[in-house]
């Protein structure tokens, strides 16, 4: 089993592997060059775009800086908006549904590492696949941690810290995020 399918099935591996690498190395490229062209370059821009978000649906639109690990193991549905400075960390499979916005500063995690200092030490690591449903609002600085799922139409309030999953139709906030209210979308 290679460090690559390690990762993707979140046993511990090795982020130094050469594979790995290599594969940051090269998203890293695109990222940079996105992230540098100017409102002139719309089109190229929107190109490289679909080059690191390999399995995006439709009417995707991301506003510079943008960060990932990978960009591959991101999957987003139709019509995603992500504001300014936003960072996914798709050690494992990131998964966006449709009518999704995030605003400025949000930020999703899969990485994780052992609580143990020994094994931490280590430089090994592992990850959680996150899971973020249809029509959903995620607000400004908000974390969404490693194993979450967010069900459709939820909203997360800004700053909110998600370490835990929800159902549909809640509005969730605070650090650790909780349910604050469930919204009625009759």
């Amino acid at each position: 089993m290679t460090e690559k399918d390690k990762m993707l099935a979140g046993e511990m591996y090795n982020p130094s592997d050469p594979e790995l690498a290599k594969e940051r190395h090269t998203v890293r490229l695109l990222f940079h060059k996105f992230n540098n062209l100017s409102e002139e370059h719309l089109e190229e821009r929107q190109n490289i775009l679909y080059k690191i978000f390999k399995n995006a649906d439709e009417n995707l639109i991301v506003e510079p800086p943008f960060h990932c690990d990978y960009g591959t193991n991101i999957k987003a549905g139709k019509n995603l908006f992500m504001n300014f400075n936003c960072c996914i960390l798709d050690v494992a499979q990131v998964t966006i549904g449709d009518n999704c916005m995030f605003a400025p500063h949000v930020q999703i995690y899969t990485a994780t590492h052992p609580l143990e200092f020994k094994l931490r030490n280590s430089g090994k690591e592992y990850a959680k696949p996150v899971t973020i449903g249809n029509n959903v609002w995620i607000g400004g600085n908000a974390t969404i941690c490693p194993g979450v799922t967010l069900g459709n139409n939820v909203v997360v309030g800004s700053g909110a810290v998600v370490t835990k999953s929800f159902p549909d139709n809640v509005m969730i906030a605070g650090n650790p995020a909780k349910i604050i209210k469930t919204i009625n979308n009759d």
